[in-house]
């Protein structure tokens, strides 16, 4: 799945006591334009999800037929058990944000 860290932690260049960027010299700045929104980004982890369980399934078939190798049938199986694993995460914590957003009184 392709995630982008920088739009996770801008920061990410700071830990580890690195000093912070130095400040823009302008005096108006106007903040970047995100590169994808959440409905963009989550769309994105969705094709990349199935298209690694479909891989998986394709690498399972022809491991079953004697045309790939066992350790390339792990490796697929197990990428396409992560990206279910994690597509399954994501679905429970955006049910849990529903039923907290509409067990809210208005």
């Amino acid at each position: 799945m392709s995630l982008n860290i920088a739009m996770l932690a801008p920061n990410i260049d700071r830990v580890g006591g690195a000093a912070a960027p130095a400040a823009p010299t302008s005096t108006t700045v106007t903040p970047a334009a995100p590169e994808n929104d959440f409905a963009q980004t989550m769309a994105s982890m969705a094709a990349d999800a199935i298209s690694t369980i479909k891989t998986g399934e394709t690498t399972a078939i022809a491991g079953m037929q004697g045309k790939a190798p066992l350790q390339q049938v792990v490796q697929a199986v197990m990428q396409a058990d992560q990206a279910l694993r994690t597509v399954v995460a994501v679905r429970d914590k955006v049910v849990s944000a529903y039923q907290e957003i509409s067990r809210m009184q208005i």
